[in-house]
């Protein structure tokens, strides 16, 4: 049986489109389809190069001042040729497919990148972008940092435990309060929750509404609520108002609710996942977390 580890690396290989010709220039003009990859994008100093993304790439800020391409799963190509680029860069996620040969038919350089909430795929999402914004030195000590915080939150987490059982934690994908999809395995919102520290209750595989009754069984020690256009305390209170079952449930009850901003569950992993896993875990262990801060305040 082949190793899981080496079967997600063969499948990241294949995303990847072969390497650049000697002396082939670097595409200029580049437009970005899936929040992660446009974060990481900016973060490798490629921001002045971007023209145009979609509308789940909110972070930074400045990429906002961008013309926008829609939503990433339902691109249109007359919008994204219009802005004459050489490169599009997406995950997995992006399509239609005939948008995308369109795309490639009118001369448009497509690159489309492992979208899995796994560091496999994101080595080769950054050793992919790396090379094509001739920053490859860049893109790996990205990477070594990137794991070295993951490695340090591990280990806290582990520490944690030592005292505290982890918590049975729900994430609900939602949209304005309403019927919300639940993180099953093989997600990005469940990579999250276990890296946080938590176990998620949902065994299904993706994102799937699950009726009342199994709601009410599962009934979460803590809750993660994200929303698609709601966000804050608006999200939360939309949901647990329009789901009275989750408002009389463990985690509402006792105010154990926290919240997630949805662009972190798109295009794979991004940049500012440890800073987000570093907030979970302190939710899912607040004890822990505030014994941590005192020591830190100690002169």
């Amino acid at each position: 049986m082949i190793p899981r580890k080496l079967t997600l690396l063969a499948l990241c290989s294949t995303l990847l489109a072969a390497p650049l010709a000697w002396g082939e220039p670097l595409p200029q003009r580049w437009v970005s389809a899936g929040g992660a990859l446009s974060e990481w994008l900016v973060l490798l100093g490629g921001e002045p190069k971007l023209v145009g993304v979609d509308s789940t790439s909110q972070h930074p800020q400045s990429l906002r001042r961008l013309p926008s391409i829609g939503y990433q799963r339902q691109l249109a190509a007359e919008g994204i040729l219009s802005l004459r680029p050489d490169l599009l860069l997406g995950s997995e996620e992006i399509g239609p497919p005939p948008v995308l040969a369109q795309l490639k038919a009118a001369g448009v350089q497509v690159e489309v990148l492992c979208a899995r909430a796994d560091l496999v795929c994101l080595s080769a999402n950054l050793e992919r972008m790396g090379l094509l914004l001739g920053v490859v030195q860049q893109a790996q000590q990205a990477l070594a940092a990137y794991q070295q915080r993951l490695t340090q939150q591990a280990a806290w987490i582990a520490q944690a435990q030592q005292n505290q059982v982890a918590p049975k934690v729900l994430l609900l994908l939602g949209h304005a309060g309403g019927n919300p999809l639940v993180a099953g395995v093989d997600t990005a919102g469940g990579w999250l929750i276990e890296r946080a520290g938590g176990q998620n209750l949902a065994r299904h595989s993706g994102y799937k509404a699950l009726s009342t009754e199994a709601l009410a069984a599962l009934d979460a020690d803590l809750l993660i609520v994200t929303d698609r256009s709601l966000s804050g305390g608006a999200a939360s209170a939309a949901l647990l108002k329009n789901m009275p079952v989750l408002a009389a449930g463990r985690a509402a009850q006792q105010g154990r609710i926290l919240l997630l901003d949805p662009t972190l569950l798109v295009g794979g992993l991004g940049p500012r996942v440890p800073d987000q896993l570093a907030a979970l875990a302190a939710g899912f262990y607040p004890a822990a977390h505030a014994l941590t801060a005192d020591a830190k305040s100690q002169p």
